[in-house]
């Protein structure tokens, strides 16, 4: 037997459970079945949620069990479950986004009798990009007849697994409960025991051995400490205490945090884990904590930091990937909502990609990208940057880069994004389905002729994986964030997926301190003007006509190569008169050829810097 400690020595395991689903699916209710210590965000105090019977933002609570035999090996003497209540209505679904990156297990609540809703779908979504634990609910199993209810509940588990057979989720388990039985007539405790909650708890007693083993790997490396604000109030004579949870490092009494957006140093006074007086907290823990000489109400929701290690920015390199289940366009110089951090700013997207190898297809550039993709992961299973280590599922991808066997973890983070080297700028964000079925819609085009290879050559287009973000205002959160693009503006009636693309951000800039931020990559479209000869001077000179106004200044071009029809390369010296002609010297001569010959020059312009307007061949 485990011996006895005192209440402020046990040693505690925090999980950080989701509750997340559609309007008035039960959540909320749910987590009053589940709870037993109620934290001051607890279960949405917002008046009009108490009147409406509806979440409006995060409410957290929770509840503790003694660790089971099975899990004797940990070193824990109880574990903690705390309850996040997302909302699950249409307004309002960008405060989940906020609240999905602290959790380690979601519980997916369904409504037995309706099924996946458009919300449901969401926050489906937001489950894939942030965690790899899912519990379904089947909540509301009292409102069926008792007569059919074990086959209607069946019914609806296989209907449902067909629905996660296109996720990460396939596996699922499916819970059928009756949080409160006799439905919700307003959000005040009481009435009927709730029904099915044990082997709900069962099931994620299940998950806890995983989180762990998981929080754990993340511990490996030095991380500097984040906190993610919910609540702030005043303690007379104590100070103001800050609600929230731990998202990555360690903290103790007496160390100095930061508060980002404010830019203000305090030092911690005090803290407590659910009314228990605490000296550290590390990663998972939910607590608050007190700082002296701070005024309550100019921080409701944010993040608490290591001193100096949060930055504010207004534009950031990203990695990139669309939402299989939004069906919109998702198109560069479109503007999006992006949450990153605990923040939602509207801001303008621009995508670019690897570029494709000579002679590639467009297929094979596809099949590269989502190579990289995998390799560039952001989500739960080893989360990834830059320069970090593959072989984590995507999102988006289902698949992991080491499982498939496509590419080693070197191959795949040597593509990490850099200055130095030039990508492709992309139109169109697409997802790998859509980029294959277009192919197989129209083919993969080939030259009949040397003068149209010519002309197209190099003009495979790429597939974006990175994206550029120009926020509207500045933003403050860690350099290395996971953020959700989304278009809210769409209609909430329609019944489709607003999570447009989702990604990591990679590099962050503050446009002011780095004005060239953007502008230095060197993300490019190819041009092409197209000409003829005027006339043949002699075996190895022409005069050009019809690939320039008379306006232009032709010495912007000289030294540039053009081809001809017949693949001859020659180099432009300069203009010839003022009428726009310009004169081409071929060093391994021209041909004698019968008709017109055309003349093609083609070259790069970066995108991005558009006031050099730079070309390159």
């Amino acid at each position: 037997a485990r011996p006895s400690l005192a209440m402020v020595d046990k040693r505690v395991l925090n999980v950080n459970v989701g509750i997340l689903g559609h309007i008035d699916s039960g959540k909320t209710s749910l987590a009053r079945a589940l709870s037993t210590h109620f934290s001051t965000a607890s279960l949405d105090k917002h008046p009009q949620s108490t009147e409406r019977g509806i979440t409006l933002d995060l409410g957290f609570s929770s509840f503790t069990a003694p660790v089971p035999e099975n899990l004797a090996h940990l070193p824990y003497d109880e574990i903690q479950f705390t309850l996040v209540d997302c909302p699950g209505h249409a307004s309002l679904i960008k405060t989940v986004l906020g609240g999905a990156q602290i959790i380690d297990v979601m519980m997916l609540v369904v409504d037995v009798n309706k099924g996946i809703q458009t919300q449901t779908a969401e926050c489906l979504v937001v489950g894939e990009i942030t965690t790899s634990e899912l519990l379904v609910v089947l909540n509301k199993t009292d409102m069926i007849p008792e007569a059919g209810r074990g086959e209607k509940i069946a019914k609806m588990t296989a209907r449902l697994g067909n629905t996660f057979k296109a996720t990460k989720f396939k596996e699922c388990v499916m819970v059928p409960i009756a949080a409160r039985p006799g439905g919700a007539v307003d959000m005040s405790a009481g009435g009927a025991p709730a029904t099915g909650v044990t082997n709900l708890v069962n099931e994620l007693m299940k998950r806890v051995e995983a989180a762990h083993c998981r929080r754990l790997a993340k511990k490996k490396g030095k991380e500097e400490f984040l906190f993610a604000v919910d609540h702030c109030f005043p303690i007379k004579g104590q100070g103001t205490v800050l609600t929230g949870t731990v998202l990555s490092g360690r903290i103790a009494v007496g160390d100095s945090v930061e508060l980002p957006t404010l830019k203000l140093e305090k030092k911690i006074k005090s803290m407590q884990m659910f009314k228990r007086p605490v000296q550290f907290c590390e990663r998972g823990d939910r607590l608050g904590m007190c700082v002296a000489q701070l005024d309550h109400n100019l921080m409701e929701r944010g993040l608490v930091s290591a001193p100096r290690t949060v930055p504010t920015f207004n534009a950031a390199i990203c990695v990139a990937e669309k939402i299989r289940f939004h069906k919109q366009k998702v198109g560069s110089k479109m503007k999006f909502h992006v949450t990153v951090g605990h923040q939602t700013a509207m801001a303008t997207a621009e995508f670019f990609g690897e570029v494709p190898a000579v002679g590639a297809l467009e297929r094979d550039t596809v099949v590269d990208a989502e190579r990289l993709l995998r390799g560039l992961s952001v989500t739960e299973v080893g989360v990834v940057t830059s320069g970090g280590t593959a072989g984590a599922t995507t999102g988006g991808a289902g698949a992991t880069a080491e499982a498939t066997g496509d590419a080693s973890p070197v191959e795949l983070t040597a593509k990490s994004f850099s200055y130095d080297r030039e990508y492709k700028y992309c139109p169109l964000l697409e997802t790998f389905g859509e980029a294959r079925k277009r192919l197989d819609e129209s083919g993969d085009a080939a030259a009949d002729d040397l003068a149209a290879q010519q002309a197209t050559a190099g003009e495979t287009p790429g597939f974006a994986t990175w994206c550029v973000l120009v926020f509207d205002s500045p933003v403050t959160c860690p350099s290395d964030s996971l953020y959700i693009a989304s278009r809210f503006d769409s209609d909430i009636n329609q019944n489709s997926c607003r999570l447009a693309f989702h990604g990591k951000v990679i590099t962050a800039i503050d446009l002011e301190k780095q004005p060239d931020g953007v502008k230095k990559i060197k993300a490019f479209k190819m041009k092409q003007r197209e000409g003829v000869v005027e006339r043949v001077v002699d075996d190895n000179t022409v005069i050009g006509k019809g690939m320039f106004k008379k306006e232009t200044d032709l010495s912007m071009f000289a030294g540039m190569s053009v081809v001809t029809g017949d693949g001859e390369v020659g180099k432009i010296e300069g203009g010839f008169g003022k009428s726009g002609k310009y004169k081409v010297y071929f060093a391994r001569g021209i041909g004698v050829k019968e008709g017109t010959i055309k003349l093609y020059l083609r070259f790069k312009r970066y995108v991005f810097d558009k006031e050099a307007k730079k070309m390159v061949q």
